[in-house]
């Protein structure tokens, strides 16, 4: 699913004023609603104050009725206006950290600068606690000018009673949200900080989670363990310095809305017993102090609401404007095409060149895994070509000058580690379930024995990371699964070092007869495969120091030989 937005915002600001923007008109409704709920919740000590005046002076049961009815209204209205209010601005507040979530996971999901230096367990923090509270500002702009019109109101109100008193609510509100809003600094900082360190500790638990066989191995588990802790440790002491400043802040709105209303109270008080303001203008005064406290509250706690959505759109900036791999043109490679590698250096490579012809079938054996890595990792677009030197070509176009979605379209790169996911055999064949050739890919990959082992076949339930399946069974899922993308050109790292000798010739044979014509490379030392390869390239230093086919290479070359002869 891609996101209708052209441009991706690049920073904190722009993140904001984009959410805000696609949902001006909700943001609208949901402030005349909220708008209607608070001055309603103000009106009430006003009718209050209107009614004791219309029984003490008046006497007048017919007005006396019809401030009882303007009463029931201001009642309904409150009622009505809230409930309605909030479901169109929760509605508009999901809907858009739904949004976020899903532009964060396609960015994620994209190749990104390395500089950017987030681990899976960051983004995932970014796409869920960053979005959601991203989001809030929906909610926290009609909320902040609805919580104003409460205190206007109220101003208003009460400078009709006496000026002073309107002035006392007007002048006390700005002090209030001057104090407040120097201590909402300190919450985005420290928000921040905490953010950052519980991303680092969902980062550490995905690393372990991942490691989590080899850790059982070694008897790593309590090192882990430790490693852990003092990353949750850290996250913890933030996050209590984050509730510290939290409560101090809550500590001193409500200290500061408290004061305001004495004074409120007080002021009203003495006016009244002085004659200058009436008995019902004193209830009215009175309950605009108590009534006032809920808008203060809420108009005073905006800040701070602003401060951590705009640390948690900042955080998502890091995804979202994080460079891609390259800038490419609009060209897509031709079908069924060639792979060039000219004078490629990275890494451990060295002027790497060769080519392999459309619908060749090319076994490359490294003696150092390492440089085997290294080109895998070119060809799977995971590096940017500004990083190496040298040029990839695929069907005669350079890849630095396609879109990586057209690259991956065209060739696959199925690394030696592909992670199995929860879901069904199926399910992780053919994840978009497009795929025509899942029965042949089975058969090629040698996965039948685990089809028919279970009675639910390709539809057998698959854990988490596969952990109810064997090494084996995995790479051979795996391999099913690149096998059933049927792309142009396929390129295969170590697709059979968790099974037998006997497995492994039926694959390579299998792999000769289901890939005929499309071309293919198979980065691996298995005799089976190298043999099955219309040619072998030896991968030496970082170039190619040798190629013939595997049982000439045997016969000629004794490093050879002794390399991959079991």
């Amino acid at each position: 699913m891609r996101t209708p937005e052209p441009h991706r915002p690049l920073s904190g600001a722009g993140i904001l004023r984009t959410a805000l923007r696609r949902n001006l008109g909700a943001m609208t409704w949901g402030t005349v609603l909220m708008g209607l709920y608070q001055a309603g919740e103000t009106a009430f000590p006003i009718a209050l104050g209107l009614i004791v005046e219309h029984t003490l002076q008046d006497r007048s049961p017919g007005s006396l009725g019809m401030s009882i009815g303007a009463l029931a209204v201001i009642i309904t209205t409150v009622s009505l206006s809230w409930r309605f209010g909030m479901r169109v601005l929760q509605k508009a507040n999901t809907t858009e950290a739904h949004r976020w979530r899903v532009q964060v996971a396609e960015c994620g999901l994209q190749p990104v600068d390395r500089k950017i230096d987030l681990k899976s367990g960051e983004v995932l923090t970014i796409a869920t606690e960053d979005a959601d509270s991203t989001a809030d500002i929906i909610e926290v702009v009609p909320l902040l000018i609805s919580s104003l019109v409460a205190v206007v109101v109220a101003a208003v109100a009460l400078g009709l009673a006496d000026l002073r008193l309107g002035l006392l609510v007007i002048m006390g509100t700005v002090v209030i949200l001057t104090i407040l809003s120097v201590m909402s600094k300190r919450i985005g900082a420290s928000t921040r900080e905490q953010q950052a360190r519980v991303a680092r500790a969902g980062a550490k638990v995905a690393d372990l989670i991942t490691g989590l066989r080899p850790l059982h191995g070694f008897g790593g588990n309590h090192a882990a363990f430790v490693s852990y802790r003092k990353v949750s440790t850290e996250a913890k002491h933030q996050a209590v310095t984050v509730a510290r400043v939290n409560g101090a802040y809550a500590g001193a709105a409500q200290a500061l809305n408290a004061v305001l209303a004495a004074a409120v109270t007080l002021t009203a008080g003495w006016l009244a017993f002085d004659g200058q303001i009436t008995i019902g203008e004193l209830v009215m005064a009175v309950g605009l102090a108590q009534f006032i406290m809920e808008p203060l509250k809420m108009f005073s706690e905006m800040p701070k609401y602003v401060m951590m959505a705009r640390a948690s759109a900042d955080r998502m900036a890091l995804v979202l404007a994080a460079p891609p791999m390259s800038a490419p043109g609009p060209q897509r490679p031709a079908a069924g095409g060639d792979l060039e590698i000219d004078g490629i250096r990275y890494g451990t490579l060295r002027e790497l060149k060769f080519r392999v012809a459309a619908g060749e079938f090319v076994a490359i054996t490294a003696y150092q895994p390492r440089a085997a890595a290294d080109f895998a990792s070119i060809l799977a677009v995971n590096v940017p070509p500004q990083e190496y030197d040298g040029t990839v070509r695929i069907s005669g176009r350079e890849i630095a000058e396609l879109p990586v979605e057209a690259v991956r379209e065209h060739m696959l790169v199925n690394p030696y580690d592909g992670e199995i996911f929860a879901g069904t055999l199926r399910t992780n064949i053919d994840p978009a379930g497009t795929s025509r050739t899942v029965p042949e890919a089975v058969e090629a990959s040698m996965l039948t024995d685990v089809v028919a082992l279970h009675r639910d076949g390709l539809d057998y339930a698959i854990r988490d990371r596969g952990a109810n399946l064997s090494g084996g069974q995995r790479q051979r899922l795996s391999l099913a699964r690149a096998l059933a993308a049927d792309t142009d050109v396929l390129v295969l790292h170590d697709p059979t070092t968790a099974v037998d000798a006997v497995t492994e010739q039926l694959i390579a044979r299998n792999l000769v007869k289901l890939r005929r014509g499309r071309t293919t490379v198979v980065i691996s030392s298995s005799p089976a495969v190298l043999d099955a390869a219309d040619r072998v390239l030896v991968l030496d230093d970082g170039i190619i120091t040798a190629e013939d086919t595997h049982r000439n290479l045997l016969a000629t070359d004794e490093a050879y030989c002794l390399a991959v002869a079991r």
